[in-house]
């Protein structure tokens, strides 16, 4: 899924509005949550005026798709808890920018890269639901499985995003942004702060985000097809 027009001081710029956003927020209340916020929003905006129509399609998917699961993973399951017992409101923004990285990425990682991170999260997952210290990890890797089989044309995009994602959950559970409850509320699962394949959750985003996006192109084209008059 390339996406137009993105080039390295793009890159930068999310990568230092993640690192830097996550950073403030944890020296900040409220009101310096919803600052953050504004800016992460205020980035999202410039990034969607650089990619086509199509393209802007696919990432208001990931933005719908990631505030939904945000809402439900969060404030309804309780899995993780983000520090002010909310979702703040850069958090659907800062998912919009790790797809948009993980698709930058995507571009310069080979297909046995991709493989490797598979097989190395799988291992891991198996090892840790084995050794007990982590039993979620066994619905986070039914998660990256089905992912890859339904999604084959972007491996590279789930390697990708789920490398930068396990990154972006070390770094925010070391600032306290959020925190991972170790038994999972519900189920009896166990699991640690981060789980070592969180990344999954976000390789299953870009899963959902590419099959709506080509469902969105299939109902285009019917459309399209219906109102088009015949050849002469």
């Amino acid at each position: 899924m390339p996406l137009t027009r993105l080039g390295t001081p793009h890159v930068v710029l999310m990568c230092a509005t993640l690192a830097l956003g996550l950073a403030v927020d944890v020296r900040t209340g409220i009101g310096g949550q919803i600052a953050i916020g504004a800016v992460f929003w205020g980035v999202l905006f410039y990034m969607l005026r650089r990619v086509e129509a199509r393209e802007r399609q696919a990432l208001v998917a990931c933005l719908a798709i990631a505030t939904a699961a945000e809402l439900f993973l969060s404030l309804a399951w309780g899995l993780y808890r983000y520090r002010l017992d909310n979702v703040p409101l850069f958090v659907p923004p800062g998912h919009v920018l790790m797809f948009l990285l993980g698709t930058f990425l995507a571009r310069r990682v080979h297909e046995r890269v991709a493989w490797a991170v598979f097989a190395g999260a799988v291992a891991y997952g198996l090892a840790a639901a084995a050794g007990g210290w982590d039993t979620l990890s066994l619905l986070f890797l039914a998660m990256i499985v089905v992912s890859w089989i339904a999604a084959p044309r972007e491996r590279r995009l789930l390697a990708s995003t789920f490398v930068l994602a396990l990154g972006l959950e070390f770094y925010g559970t070391w600032l306290g942004t959020w925190a991972w409850s170790h038994s999972v509320p519900v189920t009896g699962w166990t699991t640690t702060n981060p789980p070592g394949v969180s990344g999954a959750l976000y390789s299953t985003l870009d899963a959902l985000v590419a099959a709506s996006t080509a469902l969105l192109a299939r109902a285009d084209r019917r459309i399209v097809g219906c109102v088009s008059p015949p050849s002469a």
